[in-house]
């Protein structure tokens, strides 16, 4: 079987070789080269045709956004990339995946070469997604038309969503689409802490309703979106009358904290029929069974289709169990779960006027 070709660019040397140990040892995987900087590895991507690249956020002459914009216009390949567990490390990062790096490995700050060797499973395992992922050329896209819907009606639905690898861009698509008073949304998207922060604060500026990372106690309202913090807690929907969001300090589930499963079960249990679930792309199985358990009690439940996965894996094993009702593109999910809401909406109305 042919192993992964890998490039590896970073202007650190220490870093370069503290990464190719890493990797080497994958048997999948074969490190091919280290650049430490934008020109020569313009230069090494033409001599050694990597199948992969891991691409350092800061970077000498030219900084990694800068480059990856490049890759992505002229050549389109996966790219993983590896920034810090900071604030400034986020936002760059978050940058760096809308405009169509696969994933991103966060390198510790401090002690590097001891927590590396830590995190040696999930770097090797993210450069293997991502030599299978769908990786498109790069355009400057206009801001998102925002949606404006002075006459939607909510209701009283609930919608949760779940996604992982590819999920920057696959949210930013979704939520452009929903109107100020949308449906309450609650959302977990596989991320580390600072990263979650920063995406919340780039949705909100990027959308018509109010994004924010969940707080233990929020209540679920129209209009709101609650984003999963990343670190040490699953979000959660429970109580009777006001649902609520619910942060819980419980193991790992399915590998991730916070957990889509964790998400989806408490929803199916909570809100039941008053539901719309979405899982969008992602690595792994992560929302699968959730997802099944909300469609078992009545939810609506959506998935995003191969064709605009950048990973189908999540919405795949989810799709296969039958968990998923309807499939459709990415840029039409949004749409869709409107269109759902306010047909929920129209029956809950001429239900309690026929009582």
């Amino acid at each position: 079987m042919k192993r992964i070709r890998v490039l590896i660019v970073d202007d650190s040397a220490t870093i370069r070789r503290l990464l190719a140990t890493v990797l080497s040892r994958d048997e999948d995987i074969e490190v091919v080269g280290g650049a430490p900087d934008a020109a020569t590895a313009r230069q090494m991507i033409k001599d050694l045709t990597p199948d992969v690249i891991t691409l350092d956020v800061e970077m000498p002459n030219m900084n990694g956004i800068d480059f990856l914009e490049k890759i992505m216009r002229l050549r389109p390949m996966p790219v993983v990339m590896v920034s810090t567990l900071t604030q400034r490390g986020a936002e760059v990062t978050l940058s760096a995946l809308e405009i169509g790096a696969v994933d991103y490995f966060a390198k510790p700050t401090e002690n590097v070469a001891a927590h590396l060797e830590d995190c040696a499973r999930d770097l090797c395992e993210k450069v293997r997604t991502a030599a299978g992922a769908r990786v498109r050329a790069y355009v400057r896209r206009e801001p998102p038309v925002i949606s404006t819907k002075p006459d939607f009606d909510p209701g009283n639905t609930v919608v949760a969503i779940g996604s992982s690898t590819g999920g920057v861009e696959a949210l930013i698509e979704v939520l452009s689409h929903f109107p100020k008073n949308c449906p309450a949304t609650v959302i977990t998207q596989h991320m580390p802490p600072h990263f979650t922060t920063s995406f919340a604060d780039r949705l909100n500026r990027l959308c018509q309703p109010t994004v924010t990372e969940a707080r233990d106690g929020a209540v679920l309202a129209p209009g709101q979106i609650y984003l999963a913090p990343g670190g040490d807690a699953h979000l959660e929907v429970h109580g009777v009358g006001a649902l609520r969001c619910r942060l819980v300090q419980e193991p790992a589930v399915n590998g991730h904290r916070p957990s889509v499963d964790v998400l989806f079960n408490s929803v199916a249990a909570t809100v039941r029929h008053n539901a719309v679930g979405v899982i969008l792309t992602g690595m792994g199985r992560d929302g699968a069974s959730g997802l099944l358990a909300m469609r078992k009690n009545g939810a609506s439940t959506i998935g995003q289709d191969e064709a605009s996965s950048v990973v189908y894996g999540m919405p795949r094993v989810a799709y296969e169990i039958g968990a998923v009702e309807r499939q459709f593109a990415l840029q039409q999910i949004g749409q869709e779960v409107l269109n759902v809401c306010e047909l929920r909406s129209k029956k809950a109305g001429r239900h309690a006027a026929s009582i």
